[in-house]
């Protein structure tokens, strides 16, 4: 029996194939990831239309000289909760994709074509608008957890609304999903311009930057909301990495395998809505990071969750900072919406993912 046992790996190191070559290869591309968000990050915190140079500020901080008080402003008040709102929400989005796609077994899936982002989205604007209503004791027990809390509760509804609809006797239609998606896109939309229509002028200006996406209005308090539920999402997404690996086989073969696929459903769906609620709420609304980065990933280093989830994250987060950092320098000093990046980056990208996809069908 052991030595079966040894003669056949199972389990996880099933899925590396006939040889260690692709194990390999995402290894490397994990390390040049881990290089690419490292080198992003520093050059973020260097950019900006203060003017703060960054090596002078670490000179100044090496020798123990004191920092003037407009260089801790913008170092510590502007560019740090920029810096780590950026990397968060970046991983967040890229995970959240990743998962999706693995749970709906279909490189397409992302939580903003399925309606997810949509619905986190309303959420946020449903906290806007219509939060001064709620009890007092309920605003003082939420306090300023309240945004990111409404937009994972959103988020969370849309995912459990497209799951149940698309999914019949234990079979998720993709067709059935994307169209459910449509769907739930354009209801969010709806609801969402009604709450705009009733809004006052500072309601206005903040669901502006819900509908466009940025990372301008990053600050420590707001971090501080969002950052452990996208921390917690970030955590537990590598813990489906098996089940999602299973789960490409087939849902028969997952539980054949052992592994309890309703459960690993409801905690993928949850993870999902936490990581976008969370990332939607700080950011407002970026698009095709989540479905632009794994799918590239996958093309890249294949398709075993264990070095997919973690390289999404590392891609996200760097491709964020790279187009916030776009959006910044473009028509400096003022700003571009940040969704505006990721979409002239993302779109091609898109479209070439579908031409590919229609040339294998063809072939």
């Amino acid at each position: 029996m052991g030595g079966s046992d040894r003669a056949r790996p199972t389990g996880p190191h099933a899925m590396r194939g006939p040889s260690g070559d692709r194990s390999l290869r995402a290894r490397v591309t994990m390390a040049v990831l881990v290089v690419f968000v490292a080198m992003t990050a520093l050059a973020s915190m260097g950019i900006g239309a203060a003017g703060v140079s960054l090596p002078q500020v670490l000179s100044k901080l090496w020798s123990g000289e004191a920092l003037s008080l407009r260089e801790q402003v913008v170092i510590f008040d502007i560019r740090l909760p920029r810096l780590f709102t950026g990397l968060l929400v970046g991983a967040s989005l890229a995970v959240s994709g990743a998962v999706m796609q693995g749970l709906f077994r279909n490189p397409l899936a992302d939580p903003g074509i399925v309606g997810v982002g949509a619905g986190a989205g309303l959420g946020a604007v449903l906290a806007i608008v219509l939060g001064s209503f709620l009890p007092a004791a309920v605003l003082a027990m939420v306090g300023a957890h309240i945004i990111p809390l409404a937009a994972f509760l959103g988020g969370w509804a849309a995912t459990m609304i497209l799951y149940g609809v698309s999914t019949r006797q234990g079979r998720t239609s993709v067709a059935t999903m994307l169209l459910a998606g449509i769907a739930l896109g354009a209801l969010a939309g709806a609801l969402t311009g009604i709450l705009v229509y009733i809004a006052d002028d500072q309601q206005l200006r903040d669901l502006t930057f819900w509908g466009l996406g940025s990372l301008a209005g990053a600050s420590w308090t707001k971090l501080a909301a969002a950052a452990p539920i996208m921390l917690a999402a970030l955590i537990a997404a590598p813990m489906l990495a098996r089940a999602l690996n299973g789960l490409a086989l087939g849902e028969a073969a997952a539980a054949h395998m052992g592994i309890a696929v309703q459960r690993m459903k409801t905690l993928a769906i949850l993870t999902v809505a936490a990581a976008t609620g969370a990332a939607v709420a700080v950011s407002g609304g970026i698009g095709f990071i989540g479905i632009v980065v794994p799918h590239l990933l996958r093309l890249l280093m294949g398709p075993d969750h264990r070095f997919l989830l973690p390289a999404a994250a590392c891609l996200g987060a760097g491709l964020l900072l790279l187009a916030d950092m776009i959006a910044r320098l473009v028509i400096a000093p003022a700003e571009l919406p940040i969704g505006i990046v990721t979409a002239v980056l993302g779109g091609p990208v898109f479209l070439w993912i579908l031409l590919r996809r229609r040339g294998i069908v063809d072939m």
